[in-house]
This record gives structure tokens, C-alpha cells and sequence, in this order.
């Protein structure tokens, strides 16, 4: 599935550093979100 400007992203559950469960589901209505994904972000790769 490829990401486009104004499509709904799928609801998926992710781990906090906090080591929580958090679900962009728990989102859904609000009026923005921003999704940032940082590869090889505090890793030695």
C-alpha cells in the first residue's frame, strides 16, 4: 500500500520508549497528526 497526500493511514500499535502501547487509532479525530519515522536513529547502523 503506498502513502498519498489525504489517504488514512492503517491503524497499527507501536511500543513508547516509556515502553507503552500506543495505537494511532488512539488519534483518529483530531485534526492533525504527524508521523515521523527516524531510521537508524540511536543505533550504531
Amino acid at each position: 500500500m503506498a502513502a498519498e497526500i489525504g489517504n488514512m493511514a492503517p491503524d497499527f500499535t507501536l511500543t513508547s520508549g516509556d515502553n507503552e502501547k500506543i495505537s494511532l487509532g488512539q488519534y483518529r479525530g483530531r485534526k492533525h497528526v504527524v508521523l515521523s519515522f527516524h531510521i537508524f536513529n540511536f543505533t550504531s547502523g
